[in-house]
C-alpha cells in the first residue's frame, strides 16, 4: 500500500509577479511568520502560478481574483485537486480609464473613443500588461467588439512598468489616452483616473481577491492558523497605499507590510484572535 506523501514543513506561497500582489503577499507572509509558520515565496506570472498550484509546486497562491479574472485558471487547478478560498484581501476590478483632464462630455464611455473629434486627439496605442492578466484578456475583446482596432487603435501587452510609463507620459504632456488598469493599483493613490463606461460589460464585475490553497495541503497549518488566514481582510485603498510605498517610496514589500502592520495593531489583533480563543472542554464539545 502506498503511504501518503508527507506534508512539507514550510508553506510554499506562490505570488503573482506584480508589485501589488507582492505587497499583499508580504502582509500574508508576515502574519504567518508571527504565528510561527515558515514561509517561502516564489514569483511567477498569472497562468504559471496556477499551473504550479495545480502541479503541487506551491501550496497557496496570493492572490486569486474570483470569479471573473482568474476563474478559468482556478477551474483548471480543480481538475486535479480541490481548493479552498481564504480571507478577502481586497475587491479588485478591471477598468479602462482616462486622465481626469479629458472632458467627460467628450469621452464618457468606451464607445466615445470612436467619435471623430476624439480620434483626432486620442493616443491610438493602448499599453497593457502581460497577456495572461484578466485586464489584458478583457481589453483584447474590447478592441474587437467595440470596433476600436478597425478605427486605428492598437492594444499592446507588456510589463506593468510599460503600462505605468505610458500613462505617466500622457500626464506629463497633457495628452489624451486610455490606460487599461485595475483597482487596486498605486496610480490611483497618486492620480485621478476617470473610469470609462463599458456598455457591453466586457470588463467583468467586481472580483474577490483571496488566498487560494490546495485542500490537500491544509494540514500544514493548525485549525486556528487557518482561521487567522481566513480573517485577513484588507481593501483596495490599503493595497494601493502599500503598492505606492513600494513603487514610489522605494520600500521593499516586506518593509511596507511590516510598517503597515505596526501602525495598525488593532487590525492585526483582530486577525490573530482565533489563536487566543478559549477552548471548550471536551464535555462541552460533545454535548
Amino acid at each position: 500500500m502506498n503511504k501518503p506523501t508527507p506534508l512539507p514543513r514550510t508553506l510554499r506561497l506562490g505570488v503573482t509577479d506584480l508589485s501589488f500582489h507582492r505587497a499583499t503577499a508580504a502582509i500574508i507572509t508576515q502574519v504567518l511568520q508571527r504565528i510561527g509558520v515558515d514561509v517561502v515565496r516564489s514569483y511567477a506570472l498569472h497562468q504559471d502560478n496556477f499551473a504550479q498550484l495545480r502541479a503541487g509546486a506551491i501550496d497557496m497562491l496570493a492572490s486569486a481574483w474570483l470569479p471573473d479574472s482568474h476563474g478559468g485558471y482556478k477551474a483548471m487547478v480543480e481538475e486535479t485537486v480541490a481548493t479552498r478560498e481564504l480571507g478577502l484581501h481586497y475587491q479588485p476590478y478591471a477598468l479602462w480609464g482616462v486622465p481626469d483632464y479629458v472632458p467627460e462630455a467628450a469621452v464618457f464611455s468606451i464607445e466615445d473613443l470612436l467619435k471623430p473629434t476624439v480620434l483626432a486627439r486620442m493616443q491610438r496605442t493602448i499599453q497593457g500588461i502581460g497577456p495572461g492578466a484578466g485586464i489584458s484578456r478583457f481589453s483584447q475583446q474590447i478592441m474587437l467588439d467595440y470596433g476600436l482596432q478597425a478605427a486605428g487603435y492598437a492594444f499592446r501587452t507588456g510589463s506593468q512598468a510599460d503600462c505605468i510609463a505610458a500613462f505617466e507620459r500622457l500626464i506629463a504632456h497633457g495628452e489624451w489616452g486610455v490606460v487599461p488598469l485595475w483597482h487596486p493599483q498605486f496610480l490611483h493613490h497618486r492620480h485621478h483616473i476617470r473610469e470609462l463606461q463599458d456598455p457591453k460589460g466586457l470588463l467583468g464585475g467586481v472580483d474577490r481577491a483571496v488566498l487560494l490553497a490546495r485542500e490537500d495541503r491544509m494540514g500544514i497549518l493548525a485549525p486556528a492558523q487557518i482561521q487567522v488566514l481566513a480573517s485577513i481582510c484588507l481593501s483596495n485603498a490599503i493595497v494601493a497605499e502599500l503598492d505606492y510605498a513600494v513603487n514610489r517610496q522605494q520600500k521593499s514589500p516586506d518593509q511596507a507590510a511590516g510598517e503597515w502592520l505596526d501602525q495598525h495593531p488593532e487590525t492585526l489583533a483582530q486577525w490573530l484572535a482565533p489563536l487566543s480563543a478559549p477552548k471548550l472542554p471536551a464535555k462541552a464539545l460533545g454535548s
